[in-house]
């Protein structure tokens, strides 16, 4: 590296000595008392000025934004002459309407956090308490494995936050104009079934039970209760959205209003069709609901409940990427067509509605997605109710660790900090009914174009997909018939027949390398097996 050197040039006045010696016979001479006065009258008059435009400041605070844009100096909340204090819902404290800016952990403040746009950078943790830590492990996104059969059941949108940042003078128009709404003050929310809740810090729970109220009012504008940067808004805003299916006419968008230092000044809430008629809406909702509730609810185990709400669910939706309002739990229970997060949301709140505690989990499965984590007696689980309505039905992702999770979903945002999912005793009991008696070719997601009856078809279909995939790794599957064509296959690939047959020259066309490959078999109704091929390619 080349070095650089700057030179900086500068100026050193050196007087001369007759100069030196005027000045010195200047200062050492004796006021006079007619100076004395005018010296004193001057200080007074500043003085004078200098008070009058602090009484100035106070009662027009816009004065202090014009003088601070004339001096280019940072700008800071502006003062009030009265601060409204705002009562907490918990304990006796008095918390500020407005709050100063407070240096973050590097030092510095807010303020030079500022992007060029004049909005805060978001931080994954901003707003959430100081002592929540995952134990949960993300797996590598680069190693997931998406089966075939469930690839693009997805559509989970992430939460959209709309950004405008105000000048100081609008900022304190709304500042004046707007009110609180509902604060929500004195609504409690139960940690067990409320964890988002659970994770932010007393300032974000306040903000938290303020949106909530609105949005259960239907209160769509209004200031925020306490000062908020953008990254912290949309965590709580996130976290009111997460815990609530029951709010199923709030979109997954809102928008925010900010001073140019990123503190929030107004907050507008956004609703669906449904708001329109929302009596009628909540009616039929829970009309819907509460013809699963009722069957439901008689049967003796918490387990027994959730495996019934998962089936009738099942049976209920049909996926549908186009579906109407997809992202509620409306969509799911009234319309009956929606995606994973309307699968996930009408599953949250039917469970919270039998006392089952049940979380709304997002992140990536191939494309952004959403799934449930549940609460059984002796720990938590993973259920992916989206991807087990293949066919008639499955338990492939019904009440599974984080470790069998690993292969195809990783947890994202606020949901890393979720519980970690390691109970035992509810997983896999499905398999063991399943054993006495086999899964049908819909029941796998399998279509009779995938089912073969030669080997040479079977490893032209592998050829294929080896080709249309190429690179990387993934899993395909197809399916043999006949007991005689599935003793061919295991001689073909316990001698490497399959090598010569297609692998190589798959390979080849891929400009691939190495190929490791594991294989699966199961047995299914009619003398049929699902082969799964599970692929890395590099």
């Amino acid at each position: 590296m080349t070095a650089c050197r700057y030179f900086c040039p500068f100026s050193f006045y050196r007087a001369k000595p007759e100069t030196r010696g005027r000045m010195a016979k200047v200062y050492r001479g004796v006021p006079t008392m007619r100076k004395l006065k005018k010296i004193l009258y001057f200080i007074l008059l500043l003085f004078a000025l200098l008070c009058g435009l602090i009484i100035a400041c106070a009662f027009h605070p816009e004065l202090t934004a014009s003088i601070a844009d004339f001096l280019n100096l940072d700008r800071t909340e502006i003062p009030v002459t009265s601060e409204e204090m705002i009562p907490e819902a918990e304990g006796n404290s008095l918390v500020s309407k407005q709050s100063e800016v407070q240096p973050n952990n590097d030092g510095n403040t807010e303020t030079d956090r500022i992007t060029r746009d004049g909005m805060a950078n978001d931080s994954g943790k901003e707003g959430i308490a100081d002592d929540i830590a995952s134990e949960y492990l993300p797996p590598s996104q680069s190693e997931l494995v998406i089966p075939q059969n469930v690839s693009g059941k997805n559509g989970y949108q992430e939460i959209q936050d709309a950004r405008e940042q105000l000048d100081e003078d609008e900022a304190y128009k709304c500042q004046e104009q707007l009110d609180y709404g509902n604060t929500g003050d004195g609504l409690l929310f139960d940690a067990v079934y409320y964890p988002y809740y659970a994770m932010l810090d007393e300032k974000g729970k306040h903000l938290y039970r303020q949106i909530y109220a609105n949005a259960n009012d239907r209160y769509p504008v209004f200031a925020p209760v306490e000062s908020a940067t953008a990254g912290e808004l949309k965590n709580i805003f996130s976290a009111v959205y997460n815990d609530h299916p029951e709010l199923f006419w709030v979109e997954t968008a809102y928008a925010g209003k900010y001073r140019r230092n990123g503190q929030c000044v107004e907050i507008d809430l956004k609703f669906n069709r449904t708001v329109h008629n929302l009596e009628r809406a909540k009616a039929d909702f829970e009309e819907r609901a509460g013809q699963i509730l009722s069957d439901a609810q008689k049967l003796p185990t918490d387990y027994e409940k959730e495996r019934y709400v998962h089936d009738t669910l099942i049976d209920w939706i049909s996926y549908d990427l186009g579906a109407e309002m997809n992202q509620s739990a409306y969509s799911a229970l009234v319309n009956g067509q929606t995606v994973c997060a309307g699968y996930a949301r009408a599953f949250q709140y039917l469970l919270m509605q039998l006392g089952i505690p049940c979380y709304y989990c997002t992140g990536f499965a191939g494309e952004s997605h959403a799934w449930n984590i549940v609460s059984l007696e002796d720990g938590y689980y993973n259920v992916d109710t989206t991807w087990d309505d293949t066919g008639n039905g499955t338990y492939d992702y019904f009440n599974k660790t984080d470790a069998d999770y690993s292969e195809h979903h990783i947890r994202k945002n606020l949901s890393v900090y979720l519980p970690p999912c390691d109970g035992q005793n509810y997983r896999n009991l499905e398999q063991s009914e399943q054993e006495n008696g086999l899964r049908s070719l819909e029941d796998t997601g399998m279509t009779e174009a995938q089912v073969f009856t030669s080997m040479q078809d079977y490893y032209a279909d592998c050829y294929d997909k080896v080709v249309q995939n190429g690179t990387g790794s993934y899993i395909f599957y197809n399916v043999l018939e006949g007991e005689e064509l599935l003793d061919e296959w295991h001689q073909n690939y316990g001698n490497e027949n399959y090598r010569r047959a297609y692998l190589e020259n798959a390979m080849t066309d891929v400009g691939a390398s190495s190929c490791e490959m594991e294989l699966d078999v199961e047995a299914l109704q009619g003398d049929r097996y699902l082969i799964t091929h599970r692929v890395s390619i590099q």
